[in-house]
Protein backbone atom coordinates (compact mmCIF):
# COMPACT_ATOMS: atom_id res chain seq x y z
CA UNK A 1 0.00 0.00 0.00
CA UNK A 2 0.95 3.43 -0.96
CA UNK A 3 1.65 6.07 1.69
CA UNK A 4 -1.11 8.06 0.16
CA UNK A 5 -2.95 5.24 -0.02
CA UNK A 6 -2.56 4.52 3.92
CA UNK A 7 -3.05 7.78 4.66
CA UNK A 8 -5.90 8.60 2.90
CA UNK A 9 -7.79 5.06 3.88
CA UNK A 10 -10.82 6.59 5.04
CA UNK A 11 -11.50 8.43 1.75
CA UNK A 12 -12.62 5.32 0.21
CA UNK A 13 -12.97 4.75 -3.45
CA UNK A 14 -12.12 8.15 -4.46
CA UNK A 15 -8.33 7.62 -2.65
CA UNK A 16 -5.15 6.84 -4.17
CA UNK A 17 -1.81 8.53 -5.17
CA UNK A 18 -1.71 11.20 -7.90
CA UNK A 19 -0.16 12.24 -10.47
CA UNK A 20 -0.57 15.45 -12.86
CA UNK A 21 0.32 15.28 -16.60
CA UNK A 22 -0.07 18.36 -19.08
CA UNK A 23 -2.73 18.00 -21.67
CA UNK A 24 -0.98 16.61 -24.28
CA UNK A 25 -0.58 13.40 -22.80
CA UNK A 26 -3.94 12.53 -24.50
CA UNK A 27 -3.57 12.52 -28.13
CA UNK A 28 -0.87 15.12 -28.48
CA UNK A 29 -3.24 18.10 -27.44
CA UNK A 30 -1.58 21.22 -26.41
CA UNK A 31 -3.37 22.95 -23.62
CA UNK A 32 -2.86 26.61 -23.76
CA UNK A 33 -3.55 28.65 -20.46
CA UNK A 34 -5.31 32.04 -20.46
CA UNK A 35 -6.84 33.60 -17.52
CA UNK A 36 -10.31 35.23 -17.84
CA UNK A 37 -10.12 37.63 -15.49
CA UNK A 38 -13.55 39.05 -14.00
CA UNK A 39 -14.75 42.15 -12.81
CA UNK A 40 -13.67 43.63 -8.99
CA UNK A 41 -16.57 44.99 -6.74
CA UNK A 42 -15.76 48.18 -4.75
CA UNK A 43 -16.70 46.21 -1.38
CA UNK A 44 -15.48 42.61 -1.13
CA UNK A 45 -14.82 40.09 1.18
CA UNK A 46 -11.30 40.62 2.27
CA UNK A 47 -8.99 37.78 3.61
CA UNK A 48 -8.68 39.26 7.50
CA UNK A 49 -12.92 39.50 7.51
CA UNK A 50 -13.19 36.11 7.05
CA UNK A 51 -9.95 35.15 9.27
CA UNK A 52 -12.59 37.47 11.77
CA UNK A 53 -15.39 35.21 11.14
CA UNK A 54 -14.63 31.46 10.88
CA UNK A 55 -16.21 28.86 12.87
CA UNK A 56 -14.66 26.25 14.88
CA UNK A 57 -12.00 24.87 12.77
CA UNK A 58 -10.87 20.99 12.24
CA UNK A 59 -8.02 19.71 13.10
CA UNK A 60 -5.04 17.99 10.51
CA UNK A 61 -6.12 14.41 11.99
CA UNK A 62 -9.62 15.70 11.54
CA UNK A 63 -9.07 16.34 7.74
CA UNK A 64 -7.34 13.47 7.67
CA UNK A 65 -10.07 11.37 8.22
CA UNK A 66 -12.15 12.96 5.66
CA UNK A 67 -9.48 12.64 2.89
CA UNK A 68 -8.43 16.41 3.08
CA UNK A 69 -4.92 17.61 2.70
CA UNK A 70 -3.46 19.64 5.70
CA UNK A 71 -0.08 21.74 5.00
CA UNK A 72 1.36 20.18 8.29
CA UNK A 73 1.58 16.87 6.53
CA UNK A 74 4.66 17.73 4.48
CA UNK A 75 5.74 14.34 3.76
CA UNK A 76 2.77 13.07 2.23
CA UNK A 77 3.05 12.96 -1.60
CA UNK A 78 -0.36 14.29 -1.78
CA UNK A 79 0.61 17.52 0.17
CA UNK A 80 3.25 18.23 -2.31
CA UNK A 81 1.14 17.10 -5.51
CA UNK A 82 -1.60 19.51 -4.93
CA UNK A 83 0.64 22.47 -3.46
CA UNK A 84 2.83 21.80 -7.37
CA UNK A 85 -1.10 22.24 -8.84
CA UNK A 86 -1.97 25.28 -6.85
CA UNK A 87 1.35 26.92 -8.02
CA UNK A 88 1.08 25.71 -11.52
CA UNK A 89 -2.57 27.49 -11.61
CA UNK A 90 -1.48 30.70 -9.91
CA UNK A 91 1.43 31.28 -12.33
CA UNK A 92 -0.54 30.41 -14.91
CA UNK A 93 -3.71 32.89 -13.90
CA UNK A 94 -1.25 35.41 -13.04
CA UNK A 95 -2.56 35.47 -9.71
CA UNK A 96 -6.10 36.65 -10.57
CA UNK A 97 -8.68 34.54 -9.02
CA UNK A 98 -9.77 32.27 -11.77
CA UNK A 99 -13.04 29.41 -11.95
CA UNK A 100 -11.05 25.67 -12.59
CA UNK A 101 -14.17 22.90 -13.61
CA UNK A 102 -13.10 19.34 -11.89
CA UNK A 103 -14.56 16.95 -14.22
CA UNK A 104 -13.83 12.68 -13.79
CA UNK A 105 -13.44 10.76 -17.09
CA UNK A 106 -15.42 8.17 -15.19
CA UNK A 107 -17.93 7.93 -12.40
CA UNK A 108 -15.78 6.41 -9.67
CA UNK A 109 -12.18 8.29 -10.97
CA UNK A 110 -12.37 11.10 -7.71
CA UNK A 111 -13.37 13.66 -9.32
CA UNK A 112 -14.36 14.84 -6.47
CA UNK A 113 -11.67 14.19 -3.80
CA UNK A 114 -9.34 16.50 -6.11
CA UNK A 115 -11.58 19.31 -6.27
CA UNK A 116 -12.01 19.41 -2.66
CA UNK A 117 -8.16 19.24 -2.17
CA UNK A 118 -7.41 21.55 -4.87
CA UNK A 119 -9.88 24.18 -2.78
CA UNK A 120 -8.20 23.35 0.35
CA UNK A 121 -4.58 23.80 -1.61
CA UNK A 122 -5.29 27.22 -2.16
CA UNK A 123 -7.16 28.08 1.16
CA UNK A 124 -3.81 26.86 2.66
CA UNK A 125 -1.91 30.10 0.99
CA UNK A 126 -2.51 32.54 3.70
CA UNK A 127 -2.82 34.73 1.13
CA UNK A 128 -5.90 33.27 -1.03
CA UNK A 129 -9.85 32.42 -0.28
CA UNK A 130 -11.63 29.41 -2.20
CA UNK A 131 -14.98 28.40 -3.12
CA UNK A 132 -15.98 25.03 -3.66
CA UNK A 133 -19.30 24.99 -5.95
CA UNK A 134 -21.08 21.20 -6.09
CA UNK A 135 -22.26 21.35 -9.97
CA UNK A 136 -22.88 17.41 -9.94
CA UNK A 137 -26.43 18.05 -9.08
CA UNK A 138 -27.18 14.12 -9.90
CA UNK A 139 -24.77 12.71 -7.40
CA UNK A 140 -23.82 15.25 -5.08
CA UNK A 141 -21.41 15.54 -2.18
CA UNK A 142 -19.74 18.63 -1.15
CA UNK A 143 -22.84 18.88 1.54
CA UNK A 144 -20.89 15.96 3.47
CA UNK A 145 -17.95 18.34 4.25
CA UNK A 146 -20.61 20.78 6.40
CA UNK A 147 -22.16 20.62 9.54
CA UNK A 148 -25.31 21.10 8.53
CA UNK A 149 -25.86 18.53 5.36
CA UNK A 150 -29.99 20.64 4.74
CA UNK A 151 -27.94 23.78 4.40
CA UNK A 152 -29.47 25.48 1.23
CA UNK A 153 -27.22 25.74 -2.09
CA UNK A 154 -27.92 26.04 -5.32
CA UNK A 155 -31.42 24.05 -5.84
CA UNK A 156 -32.43 26.76 -3.05
CA UNK A 157 -30.67 29.93 -5.04
CA UNK A 158 -32.13 29.06 -8.44
CA UNK A 159 -35.66 28.13 -6.88
CA UNK A 160 -36.23 31.26 -4.93
CA UNK A 161 -35.73 34.32 -5.92
CA UNK A 162 -35.75 36.15 -2.95
CA UNK A 163 -32.45 34.08 -1.79
CA UNK A 164 -29.15 35.97 -1.26
CA UNK A 165 -25.82 34.54 -2.17
CA UNK A 166 -24.61 34.87 1.04
CA UNK A 167 -26.80 32.78 2.51
CA UNK A 168 -25.50 29.45 -0.18
CA UNK A 169 -21.81 30.02 1.05
CA UNK A 170 -21.04 27.71 4.12
CA UNK A 171 -17.64 27.04 5.90
CA UNK A 172 -16.27 23.95 5.97
CA UNK A 173 -14.14 24.04 9.04
CA UNK A 174 -11.14 25.06 6.90
CA UNK A 175 -9.70 28.38 7.55
CA UNK A 176 -10.73 30.71 4.31
CA UNK A 177 -12.40 28.12 2.93
CA UNK A 178 -16.04 27.85 1.65
CA UNK A 179 -18.10 25.76 0.22
CA UNK A 180 -21.67 25.94 -1.88
CA UNK A 181 -23.42 22.52 -1.52
CA UNK A 182 -26.32 21.39 -4.15
CA UNK A 183 -29.04 21.99 -1.37
CA UNK A 184 -32.00 20.36 -1.79
CA UNK A 185 -32.28 16.91 -2.53
CA UNK A 186 -35.18 16.46 -4.54
CA UNK A 187 -34.34 15.92 -8.76
CA UNK A 188 -33.30 19.07 -10.49
CA UNK A 189 -33.26 20.07 -14.15
CA UNK A 190 -29.81 19.86 -15.45
CA UNK A 191 -30.78 23.03 -17.41
CA UNK A 192 -30.19 25.19 -14.21
CA UNK A 193 -26.52 24.92 -14.55
CA UNK A 194 -26.90 26.88 -18.28
CA UNK A 195 -29.41 29.14 -17.06
CA UNK A 196 -29.02 32.96 -17.20
CA UNK A 197 -29.06 32.96 -13.21
CA UNK A 198 -26.24 30.58 -12.85
CA UNK A 199 -24.41 32.73 -15.28
CA UNK A 200 -25.15 35.60 -12.86
CA UNK A 201 -24.15 33.66 -9.75
CA UNK A 202 -20.85 32.51 -11.27
CA UNK A 203 -20.40 36.82 -11.95
CA UNK A 204 -21.07 37.45 -8.62
CA UNK A 205 -19.23 35.40 -7.49
CA UNK A 206 -16.02 36.28 -8.88
CA UNK A 207 -16.79 40.58 -8.85
CA UNK A 208 -17.26 39.86 -4.76
CA UNK A 209 -14.05 37.85 -3.77
CA UNK A 210 -10.64 39.66 -5.32
CA UNK A 211 -8.08 36.03 -3.72
CA UNK A 212 -10.96 33.76 -4.08
CA UNK A 213 -10.27 30.63 -6.33
CA UNK A 214 -13.67 28.95 -7.43
CA UNK A 215 -13.93 25.07 -8.32
CA UNK A 216 -16.42 23.50 -9.84
CA UNK A 217 -17.28 19.93 -9.07
CA UNK A 218 -18.60 18.79 -11.79
CA UNK A 219 -20.07 15.33 -13.13
CA UNK A 220 -18.47 12.72 -15.20
CA UNK A 221 -17.76 12.94 -18.92
CA UNK A 222 -20.56 10.34 -18.98
CA UNK A 223 -22.61 13.35 -18.41
CA UNK A 224 -21.05 15.24 -21.57
CA UNK A 225 -23.53 17.89 -22.39
CA UNK A 226 -23.26 19.10 -18.72
CA UNK A 227 -19.69 18.81 -19.18
CA UNK A 228 -19.91 21.20 -21.76
CA UNK A 229 -22.38 23.87 -20.24
CA UNK A 230 -19.75 23.90 -16.94
CA UNK A 231 -16.63 24.00 -18.93
CA UNK A 232 -18.13 27.30 -20.75
CA UNK A 233 -18.53 28.72 -17.30
CA UNK A 234 -15.01 28.04 -16.00
CA UNK A 235 -11.61 29.85 -17.20
CA UNK A 236 -9.69 26.07 -16.91
CA UNK A 237 -10.95 22.37 -16.58
CA UNK A 238 -8.68 19.85 -15.09
CA UNK A 239 -9.63 16.30 -16.26
CA UNK A 240 -9.54 13.54 -13.14
CA UNK A 241 -8.41 9.42 -14.46
CA UNK A 242 -8.50 6.69 -12.43
CA UNK A 243 -5.53 4.69 -13.68
CA UNK A 244 -5.44 1.37 -14.99
CA UNK A 245 -9.37 1.62 -15.07
CA UNK A 246 -9.41 4.83 -17.77
CA UNK A 247 -8.70 3.87 -21.49
CA UNK A 248 -6.83 6.61 -23.76
CA UNK A 249 -10.11 6.37 -25.96
CA UNK A 250 -12.42 7.39 -22.86
CA UNK A 251 -10.23 10.24 -22.34
CA UNK A 252 -10.13 11.33 -26.12
CA UNK A 253 -13.90 11.14 -25.81
CA UNK A 254 -14.29 13.39 -23.02
CA UNK A 255 -11.72 15.69 -23.89
CA UNK A 256 -13.54 16.77 -27.52
CA UNK A 257 -15.95 18.69 -24.97
CA UNK A 258 -13.44 20.69 -23.46
CA UNK A 259 -11.97 24.07 -25.68
CA UNK A 260 -8.03 23.67 -25.64
CA UNK A 261 -7.53 27.35 -24.52
CA UNK A 262 -9.58 25.79 -21.00
CA UNK A 263 -7.75 22.63 -20.60
CA UNK A 264 -4.84 22.65 -17.45
CA UNK A 265 -4.33 19.09 -18.18
CA UNK A 266 -4.46 15.24 -16.43
CA UNK A 267 -4.57 13.80 -12.63
CA UNK A 268 -4.22 10.70 -12.69
CA UNK A 269 -5.57 8.98 -9.54
CA UNK A 270 -4.28 5.78 -8.35
CA UNK A 271 -0.67 6.01 -9.36
CA UNK A 272 0.97 3.07 -8.30
CA UNK A 273 4.06 3.90 -6.18
CA UNK A 274 6.81 1.81 -4.41
CA UNK A 275 5.51 -0.12 -1.62
CA UNK A 276 5.83 2.16 1.62
CA UNK A 277 5.74 0.76 5.61
CA UNK A 278 6.32 2.44 8.60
Amino acid sequence: MSKIEKALEKAGEERGSLQLVPGAVAGGRVAPWTALLGQRSDDPETISRMDGNEPTLLSADELWDRGIIHPQRTEEPAVQVFRELRTKIVQQSLGQNVVILITAVNKGNGGSFIARNLGAAFAFDSAKTSLLVDCNLGNPSVHQLLSDASAPGLVDYFENPEIDVSRIIHPVGIPRFRAIPTGGLRDVPMEHLASLKMRGLMDTLRERYRERFIVLDGPSMANIADVRILSELADYVLVVARHGRTTNAQIESGLSAISNTKLLGIVFNDEPRIPWTR
